[in-house]
């Protein structure tokens, strides 16, 4: 019925042997994308100046807050898809995805509309800095308007990863972002599209990879071709997919919520401030693509093993993903410790001394708490895959109090230091939070799986 190559059981064999070879996949795909993203951004300082860069940057956070929201609905819907691939139940699998289809469409026009019509009153009560408020919007709408192509993409790639497969969205997000540079380059050079050029060219790149998916789905993934019975409607599958769809897009949202709050304590510090967190934002998320990773990866194994009901299987992938997480936080802390100047200057000038004695300083101390980080994404992707995604939402929910409470109480007293303590804190709240968590959950599945009661 399939490729047996392109789709991949995650149930059976060695778990570190599978999550490295999973992990790896994304670890790629992810890498390329940040380089994308470094070039982009790049290209965007060198030919448009630092205004228009600080301008991008302040929309960090409310794109999280949006855009975040459909990646997480996405992750969501493929979990279902992932745990009747999991249990065999190829006719149920089939329906999950027709039914996500749908409800991805009504949530691309509801969300694009609303946002696009408020969004110079968010950046504005945002307090973006008076002289990259332009900038910011001129880029920000752009990229809001796309939002189907968003849905789109992370949708089709989410149900290919589901069924094991991660290998070939990346190689289309491979291929999409090297078109992005192009475009960058031809949409800001030649046709002096300036910052609404970036935002064009990063909503047709993402098309693209889209496109890419859907194409390969057709082509090579029978399992997948929905036919006419997948098509009615079943509340049922429209309840589990909301279930495990929305928390998880809250989770990202709420998050971002204390990122947005956050990113107003920084703008209040000035241009310069904003340009250093924006600097080491990019250099930071550099270094994160192994625990974002980790994370999706976590997510379909958890998915697979659930439906198969291997719970003992999924414990071992579990300790395999958290021994990879706290080596590599090692590694990239020296890293950064180091030569994280370094890297900062690939976005600010030499002489911009402050503003990258600060970004340096937030890399240090971002970097320092990373095993924290790690153990977000492996335990809330892991808990995410098991189907309780309410507890991504609760643990976006602890985030987004520990960088609310910097903001709002630390920064008026210390300054840009606190800035830097913001996510580390928030990160360890959101342990403290789930750990506890996926032992409760672990044990109520095992008392399901006992009783042979249907994990839903």
């Amino acid at each position: 019925m399939q490729n047996k190559s392109i789709v991949r059981d995650l149930t059976v064999g060695d778990p570190m042997k599978l999550i490295i070879g999973f992990a790896l996949s994304l670890f790629w795909g992810m890498l390329f994308q940040q380089l994308y993203n470094i070039i982009d951004t790049a290209i965007v300082s060198w030919f448009l100046g630092k205004e228009a860069y600080t301008g991008v940057g302040t929309t960090g956070a409310v794109n999280f807050l949006i855009m975040g929201f459909c990646m997480g609905v996405c992750n969501g819907f493929a979990i279902p898809v992932a745990q009747r691939f999991g249990a065999k139940d190829y006719k149920s699998m089939r329906k999950f995805v027709s039914h996500a289809i749908i409800l991805c469409s009504v949530f691309a026009v509801v969300m694009t509309f609303f946002v696009s019509v408020f969004c110079r009153q968010i950046l504005i009560a945002m307090r973006t800095p008076s002289d990259v408020i332009d900038y910011a919007y001129g880029y920000i709408i752009v990229i809001f308007l796309g939002i189907p192509v968003t849905y789109m993409y992370n949708l089709l790639s989410g149900v290919i990863r589901a069924l094991g497969d991660s290998k070939h969205p990346v190689q289309f997000l491979i291929i999409a972002s090297i078109i992005n540079i192009f475009l960058d380059l031809l949409f800001i050079v030649p046709f002096h599209m300036g910052i609404t050029g970036a935002a064009l060219a990063t909503v047709l790149s993402q098309g693209i990879s889209g496109i890419m998916c859907l194409v390969f789905i057709i082509r090579k993934m029978e399992i997948l071709h929905l036919k006419k019975e997948d098509w009615e409607l079943d509340h049922s599958h429209f309840l589990i997919l909301l279930n495990m769809g929305v928390p998880m897009g809250l989770q990202y949202s709420i998050t971002a919520i204390g990122s947005v709050i956050l990113q107003m304590a920084i703008n209040g510090l000035g241009t310069d401030a904003a340009a250093a967190v924006t600097t080491a934002a990019k250099v930071g998320m550099f270094f994160c693509i192994p625990f974002d990773a980790l994370g999706s990866t976590m997510a379909t194994y958890g998915g697979q093993n659930v439906g198969a009901k291997k719970l003992e299987h999924l414990q071992q992938g579990l300790v395999a993903a958290v021994k990879l997480g706290c080596g590599y936080s090692i590694l990239a802390f020296l890293v950064l410790y180091f030569f994280g100047r370094t890297f900062a200057m690939i976005f600010l000038d030499a002489s911009d001394v402050s503003c990258l004695d600060n970004a340096h300083l937030y890399l240090i101390i971002n970097s320092a708490f990373y095993i924290p980080l790690a153990l977000v994404n492996i335990v809330r992707f892991l808990i995410q895959g098991m189907g309780f995604s309410m507890f991504a939402v609760l643990a976006g929910v602890m985030e987004m109090i520990g960088r609310t409470l910097v903001a709002v109480v630390l920064v008026p007293i210390f300054g840009f230091p606190a800035i830097c303590f913001a996510s580390p804190i928030a990160w360890i709240l959101a342990d403290a939070f789930l750990i506890p968590a996926y032992i409760s959950v672990k044990n109520k599945l095992k008392r399901i799986f006992n009783g042979q009661v249907e994990v839903y």
